[in-house]
């Protein structure tokens, strides 16, 4: 080692090993020997002056590089020796540590080790012995038990006959472990001279012995009315092991209540509308009790959820007793011959409404009604082929029972619902109940499968023809309302508002009754149905003979071109249109009763409290109350958009056919003789005559009191007829024609207006628009922007103008210009025009 050290002192050492060598090497391009054998290689092969001077200096350059890296090597070498001797006072300092590491082991540690495994040794042979000891003790233990229970039962069956006794110590034997039952010791010390053979078979013949004897026991009671003593006997099943044979025995026991109870119910008197309605409910009533009264008794002695064995075999006569009221109620009410009279049932009204050529005139007015107008038509006898209020009274009947169908499914799906795994918190908190979901013993129960078959298949098709015929029925007796007429110097007789046909309060009070009775059956998947049915009929029967009627029966189209159409075909497709507006207000008002009801609302006929129940707790089961909420919603926004579409159609038709063709000659007449090219000379009078108002409107005024005239007689007769809602649709197509029609008028005075003229004619389009905005909502003033802003640029200074006009050019041209404050609807073109409509004296 010393001559290591010496070396590396004396520079022979490898100098790759010295750290700042390596520094040295990595910043500088160090000469490698190839480089050196290339350059000696290159003298030897130079032929000329210049090839060896560029090898002298090659060999200058690496002589300079190799001199530097022994100059830092030099330079490195006292510091590199103050480390190795620091290396070397350490290495000593611990070899003393190792060498007394060592002794301390040999010398302390070891024995403390040997004593230590010995002592654990000792303690885990000891736990071994103990564990073996009490495993032996236990088994001794539970061999006394056996024997001990084994005597008991044998002495309790003997000549006391004290069989909850020996029920009991068949208990506590089947307490001991199967092991110890059939092992060796057991069956060597547990048989007696009395009881030779082994326990196990021993407490087997016993407990066979005590299950035939309670069966015979039990049946003695049951027949004997005995109910104090069939309970008896019914809490001593599950002590011998024979849990399933009690709940059976105890389920066969309750359903012949149940039978006698039905025999009971069914000696009654079948002509009352809900009389099977009636023996169902009492039928599922029943039953409900039974669970109710007899689950606390069933868990406290054969354990919790076990009350499910019980109602799998009621179910069973449930099924029964239930399909023979259901199939009576077929029979009695032949159900199968009035769905054979709803298939063959052809709507022919309906049909041949919409297949019919336009009728000429009016149909027969409905019998012994003084109103007139009425739209419906004649019909046949087949009418009478069908008795509706028979069909009524059916679905009533099917609705209740259908609903308590629903209901004691509802009750049977939470008791059989399984106990909850997490107590309560807090003696206040309750357990969270787990999700609703139909049971087995009822989705696969024989009785749901004929509701389903019978019932709800029956409830879905006489609920669609009821609802269709009906519809069809109020389309038949379907009138106008009286006294309306498009006189607006005459009021109105008829204030009953809003004006519709009698068939829109007929339809929408069926589809309010129709749902209603079809969510209180609490069927979801046939809520569903009747809802799909609703919303085709509707769009398709209700909503296509309103389009119907308007376009043949009503349709507001004159004879000539000169002539306006005939005021009875306004006055019927203005009500027409109503119902439409009205029917889209009252669908919605009626699917949200359902869908959000109210603190006192009876919707639906189930209150709870004072408050009529929501869809969540109709519908309880996963995913129930959301499928038919979003039916309902789906329902109104078909219907609306269907409905909204015609309407805003039948707008444009009042638009096209009334309105339009009267504002032109009205706008011409308004401005007739008006003229804008004022002289200050024409002033002179202006104050003479500006309070006068004859009746040809020659003041000036004139304009205004000219378009007011003929405004209000063209609008207000309308406005008295439709709802508030179509009116305003109405006004605004108003509104936008007149001012389109007042931008072209103005436009058309190019170089007609001067100063005084351009005041004038602001007061007047002011006037017109102030015409129109009066019979409606303020909001019908953005319709006459580009007016108003016409004849605001005409009115304008010219320094203002000039303003506008530099910014428009100033835009036009990519210059940033500051923010105007008024938001033009005219373009920068239009804004130039309009100025330029203004005719300058002296020009």
């Amino acid at each position: 080692m010393a001559h290591d050290r010496n070396g590396s002192l004396n520079g022979t050492a490898d100098p790759s090993k010295n750290p700042a060598y390596n520094q040295n090497d990595d910043t500088e391009d160090a000469p490698s020997d190839d480089e050196l054998s290339t350059a000696l290689t290159s003298i030897d092969q130079a032929s000329t002056v210049s090839e060896i001077q560029a090898c002298l200096a090659n060999l200058t350059i690496q002589e300079s590089k190799i001199s530097s890296r022994l100059s830092a090597l030099l330079a490195s070498q006292d510091e590199l020796s103050r480390e190795l001797s620091r290396l070397d006072l350490i290495r000593a300092k611990l070899g003393t540590q190792v060498v007394a590491a060592r002794g301390l082991s040999a010398g302390m540690l070891s024995s403390a080790s040997s004593t230590a495994s010995r002592i654990s040794s000792a303690v885990k042979q000891l736990d071994i012995e103990q564990e073996n000891v009490r495993q032996t003790l236990s088994f001794v233990e539970a061999v006394v038990e056996l024997k001990t229970c084994v005597l008991g039962v044998s002495g309790s069956m003997g000549a006391a006959q004290d069989w909850e006794t020996a029920a009991n110590y068949l208990a506590r034997a089947a307490l001991v472990p199967d092991h110890i039952l059939h092992s060796e010791f057991a069956e060597e010390m547990v048989p007696t001279s009395e009881e030779p053979e082994p326990p196990s078979k021993t407490l087997s013949n016993a407990a066979e012995s005590l299950c035939g004897l309670f069966l015979r026991e039990f049946d003695k009671a049951a027949k004997a009315g005995d109910r104090e003593k069939a309970t008896r006997y019914f809490k001593l099943f599950p002590l011998i092991g024979r849990s399933d044979t009690g709940l059976e025995l105890y389920g066969g026991y309750v359903c012949r209540g149940v039978a006698d109870r039905m025999r009971a119910v069914r000696g009654g008197k079948n002509d009352r509308p809900l009389f099977y309605a009636s023996m169902l409910q009492s039928l599922f009533e029943y039953m409900a009790e039974l669970v109710q009264n007899h689950t606390s008794l069933v868990e406290m002695h054969y354990g919790a959820g076990r009350m499910v064995k019980v109602i799998d075999k009621l179910q069973i006569e449930v099924d029964t007793q239930g399909g023979i009221v259901i199939d009576s109620f077929w029979e009695e009410r032949n159900i199968q011959r009035k769905l054979s009279d709803i298939k063959s049932y052809a709507f022919s009204f309906l049909v041949q409404s919409f297949l019919a050529t336009p009728s000429v005139s009016t149909a027969t007015p409905r019998s012994s009604s003084p109103r007139p107008g009425t739209l419906g038509a004649s019909r046949n006898s087949e009418d009478d082929s069908v008795d509706v209020k028979e069909i009524d009274s059916h679905l009533n009947e099917i609705a209740v029972m259908l609903s308590r169908w629903s209901l004691y499914s509802r009750f049977i799906a939470r008791r059989c619902l399984p106990p909850p795994t997490e107590p309560p918190t807090s003696p206040s908190d309750s357990a969270p109940e787990a999700p609703l979901i139909l049971p087995p013993v009822i989705k696969k129960s024989a009785l749901s499968a004929r509701i389903d078959a019978k019932l709800s298949t029956t409830f879905e098709i006489m609920t669609t023809f009821f609802f269709r015929r009906s519809v069809e029925k109020a389309f038949q007796l379907d009138e106008l309302p009286p006294d309306l007429h498009l006189n607006p110097s005459r009021p109105l007789a008829n204030t009953a508002t809003p004006y519709i046909t009698l068939s829109v309060d007929d339809v929408m009070y069926l589809v309010r009754n129709v749902l209603r009775r079809s969510l209180s059956t609490l069927s979801s998947t046939l809520v569903l149905k009747v809802i799909s049915s609703v919303k085709r009929i509707l769009e398709a029967d209700y909503i296509g003979m309103m389009q119907r009627r308007m376009k043949h029966d009503s349709y507001p189209k004159s004879n000539n071109a000169t002539s306006p159409p005939p005021d009875d075909k306004v006055v019927a497709f203005s009500v027409l249109t109503n119902n439409l507006d009205v029917s889209i207000d009252y669908v919605t008002r009626i699917v949200n009763t359902f869908v959000e009801p109210s603190e006192d609302g009876h919707a639906n006929g189930h209150q709870q409290g004072g408050k009529e129940q929501g869809l969540e707790s109709q519908f309880p089961f996963v995913g129930e109350a959301g499928s038919v909420k979003s039916a309902l919603n789906s329902l109104v926004t078909g219907f609306t958009s269907r409905a909204g579409n015609l309407h805003d159609s039948a707008i444009e038709v009042i638009f096209n056919q009334v309105i339009r063709p009267r504002l032109r000659p009205l706008m011409s007449e308004s401005f007739s003789g008006i003229e804008y090219m004022i002289r200050e000379v024409d002033l002179n009078g202006s104050h003479q005559i500006e309070d006068e108002s004859d009746g040809e409107g020659k003041g000036p005024n004139a304009v205004t009191t000219r378009f007011a005239s003929g405004f209000h007689h063209l609008v207000f007769p309308l406005k008295r007829i439709l709802t508030p809602n179509s009116y305003d649709k109405l006004l605004r197509m108003t509104a936008s024609n007149v001012a389109s029609l007042l931008a072209k008028r103005l436009w058309g005075l190019a170089g007609k207006i001067n100063e005084l003229g351009a005041i004038r004619l602001e007061r007047d389009v002011s006037g017109v628009i102030g015409v129109v905005v009066r019979e409606g909502k303020y909001g019908l003033r953005e319709e006459f922007s580009k007016a108003s802003e016409i004849v605001m640029i005409l009115n304008m200074e010219e320094d203002e103008v000039a303003e506008i006009l530099k910014k428009d050019s100033d835009a036009e041209e990519g210059r940033d210009a500051p923010g105007e404050s008024v938001e033009w609807k005219l373009t920068r073109e239009e804004r130039r025009r309009a100025r330029g409509l203004l005719r300058h004296e002296g020009r």
